[in-house]
């Protein structure tokens, strides 16, 4: 399909800066951060109950607690809690933006294959597919399509490969593919019909 035209609605938009893609990509790693970091404020560390020397007449600084967070062993005064919420909000029609002129991108570097993805099933066919179109091992591949049980099959099992609905294209995703296959003009349809409303 190499006389398969794009639209310019979506493939060749005007990109004044990256800050949206940005925000966007973002706000992906955002939503996938998984918040496992936490320390003991100076309440939650176990022991110092008991006042480390009289209040006064020692000579030495008055102090409540050994587990005071500038004592060895104390509390951590601003350290991670566990329920930081990294998370980044962007608005639907700004992410679609984001989205054409991430796809714009890609067009302008020659990224694009439009073609019928024809498998059955098996493994060996979508590796057949692959180097047909002088795709390696090392080039990260986006494959547009809608999921059937023949193409996740195929495709499940070679780690270079993400197959995702044109729906749920996200910037990420496409930034860091070094190829992306829309399955036929029905998966480019979808996704240019998808990215060129607003709603």
């Amino acid at each position: 399909m190499a006389d398969l035209k794009l639209d310019k609605a979506v493939f060749g938009v005007a990109i004044p800066n990256h800050e949206l893609m940005k925000v966007a990509y973002d706000a992906y790693l955002g939503e996938k951060r998984q918040v496992g970091a936490k320390t003991l404020k100076r309440g939650e560390v176990r022991g110092g109950g008991r006042k480390p020397w009289r209040q006064k007449g020692t000579g030495r600084a008055r102090f409540g607690s050994s587990r005071n967070p500038i004592w060895r062993g104390g509390g951590v005064a601003f350290g991670p809690s566990g329920n930081e919420n990294y998370t980044k909000k962007i608005a639907r029609g700004a992410k679609r933006v984001a989205l054409r002129q991430a796809l714009t991108l890609a067009n302008q570097a020659k990224k694009i294959i439009v073609d019928d993805v024809k498998v059955s099933g098996k493994t060996k066919d979508a590796a057949k597919f692959l180097a047909l179109r002088k795709i390696t091992e090392f080039d990260r591949v986006l494959l547009v399509t809608e999921k059937t049980i023949a193409i996740l099959r195929s495709f499940n099992n070679i780690s270079n490969v993400r197959v995702d609905s044109p729906k749920y294209l996200t910037v990420f995703h496409i930034l860091n593919a070094d190829k992306i296959i829309f399955n036929g003009e029905k998966a480019l349809g979808a996704t240019t019909e998808w990215l060129k409303g607003d709603k």
